[in-house]
């Protein structure tokens, strides 16, 4: 397990699924966490869950007087702010992607891409540019592929994945960037992917089963600590193999 003992964390849409479960890892491996969510009571119920070390702070991830307002409570409390995981996300914009609107297309952008360039600006112009940290983005590998359905949700997907290329770039040699790229995960988000055909979802991933929040919570830890010091502009796909196809072609 990464040591993260003394160093503080931000995991934004922590309320439920891979964020509850980053941070509940990032706690375990010694850190302190401030989860975010939209609603105070579903930050502060998931802290809670999680128990010592863990902080629930109420703060829509595209309002920015919100989110400078959770980093500077962070600094604050704890006096740094080293890790980052910007991992809240959003898929309203479901179906072809010229049948969407304006406003289902905006909320998606803003979400999965404008919000992490605006926590990680915020981020690394209180406390990260000066001191260093590491920052961890989750993507997705639908932003590796072309799918039905997805093409919106996707299309922010893939460009989080070129954003942390920039942003890794942009920031090194303090403050590394990383992002980890989960396939079909047991989340609510997900639930219309692999809810009514599980075994389906199951047999096309080459280890024979859907993943668990766990199972990228670890991922996140690991681009987090020092383990990885040596990594910046990834992408880790946490897969379960889904990316390569269906593993009984090949028997």
């Amino acid at each position: 397990m990464a040591d993260l003992t003394g160093r503080t964390a931000i995991v934004t849409g922590a309320s439920r699924g891979i964020g509850l479960a980053a941070a509940r890892a990032l706690v375990d491996a010694g850190a302190n966490v401030v989860l975010t969510a939209r609603k105070q009571e579903n930050a502060e119920a998931a802290a809670a869950e999680i128990g010592d070390g863990a902080v629930g702070f109420g703060a829509h991830v595209v309002d920015e007087d919100a989110a400078k307002a959770c980093i500077d409570f962070t600094l604050e409390r704890f006096g740094s702010l080293d890790v980052l995981v910007n991992n809240a996300g959003t898929n309203p914009a479901y179906g072809p992607v010229i049948d969407q609107d304006h406003a289902r297309f905006a909320k998606t952008f803003d979400v999965n891409l404008w919000a992490p360039v605006l926590w990680t600006s915020l981020a690394v112009k209180s406390w990260m540019g000066e001191n260093g940290g590491s920052i961890v983005n989750t993507a997705s590998i639908g932003g590796m592929s072309a799918e039905r359905g997805l093409g919106t949700y996707n299309a922010s997907k893939a460009a989080l994945v070129h954003v942390t290329r920039q942003l890794a770039m942009e920031l090194s040699p303090k403050v590394r960037v990383n992002a980890i790229a989960p396939g079909v995960v047991r989340t609510r988000l997900a639930e219309a992917l692999w809810k009514e055909h599980e075994g389906f979802v199951a047999a096309a991933t080459a280890l024979g089963r859907i993943g668990e929040p766990e199972d990228v919570a670890k991922a996140i830890v690991f681009l987090a600590s020092d383990d990885a010091s040596w990594v910046t502009g990834e992408t880790m796909v946490v897969d379960g193999g889904q990316l390569r196809g269906n593993a009984a072609m090949f028997r």
